[in-house]
């Protein structure tokens, strides 16, 4: 059956998404199986995607973008659908981060955002959703580390607590593909690792992970979020005080060196074929 549902434009980038394809389907005097033929997906996922009940994919959106000829109209636009589907109070926060120069972060229970596999962040997000959003939320994930693919990304300083490169998530085939995945950007002169050891007892970030976002233009920003909320300031007291804390915090790490000596040595003691689970 066709789907018919009207839809309103202005109510989320996902239901103007969805009634653009309609119109521009339309106006080529395509049906949504005609559609969904050309660009190898069935007319019924087309009709979801129009009626905003699926989330469009990337790859989607370029293989409409080719076969409706709209000059890559629905790839530009599938970023803003895609971040629309991150938790509402994070929005904004991801929205600083993709406007960032500079982004210093200290994490004591998961891989960074940005740094993470498609099934460590499938493992991660699992959690809090239902099987039927994962894949949705991975691709936001996604979405969001593409930041760090422009021809100017920005500078990622990244320090690690030791106990995320022993906290299993998603099991030990994807631990392992995550800690070589950490280790890769070793060679990566915008993105910078460095792991606190365990030794090193208590430290400046023993309230718990924050992010320092820095612009070329504007006010630093201090970031630091609970179970179901975040929370940005640009006091600059908050911000004088919190990038004190983290300048302690890599001087008390490893180097980024001897930190992917560490995770190449975790990766193969523990989450390697020949380590006892």
């Amino acid at each position: 059956m066709v789907n018919i549902r009207s839809l309103d434009p202005s109510a989320s980038p996902l239901d103007y998404y969805g009634s653009e394809l309609r119109r521009l389907r339309e106006d080529s005097g395509l049906s949504q199986a005609d559609l969904g033929a050309i660009v190898f997906c069935t007319g019924s996922l087309v009709g979801q995607i129009e009626t905003a009940r699926k989330v469009p994919s990337r790859e989607f959106s370029e293989r409409i973008d080719a076969a409706l000829m709209t000059g890559g109209f629905f790839t530009r636009l599938v970023g803003l659908v895609l971040r629309s589907q991150l938790p509402s109070w994070f929005q904004e926060y991801a929205e600083m981060e993709a406007k960032a120069a500079y982004i210093s972060t200290y994490q004591c229970q998961l891989v960074y955002g940005l740094l993470q596999t498609p099934e460590y962040a499938r493992a991660v997000l699992s959690i809090d959703y239902s099987a039927d959003r994962l894949d949705e939320m991975v691709a936001a994930r996604a979405e969001r580390q593409r930041i760090l693919e422009r021809t100017q990304p920005p500078v990622l300083w990244v320090v690690l607590d030791e106990a995320v490169l022993h906290r299993e998530i998603g099991g030990r085939e994807v631990m392992r593909a995550q800690l070589e995945h950490l280790r890769a950007f070793a060679s990566e002169p915008w993105v910078k690792v460095q792991v606190l050891p365990f030794e090193v007892g208590e430290h400046a970030g023993v309230a718990g992970s924050f992010t320092v976002l820095r612009f070329d233009k504007d006010p630093d920003i201090f970031y630091s979020e609970s179970y179901d909320s975040g929370h940005m300031t640009a006091n600059p007291q908050v911000i004088r005080e919190r990038f004190v804390g983290y300048s302690r915090l890599q001087a008390t790490a490893y180097s980024v060196e001897e930190s992917a000596e560490l995770i190449a040595r975790v990766m193969e003691e523990r989450y390697g074929h020949g380590a006892v689970a």
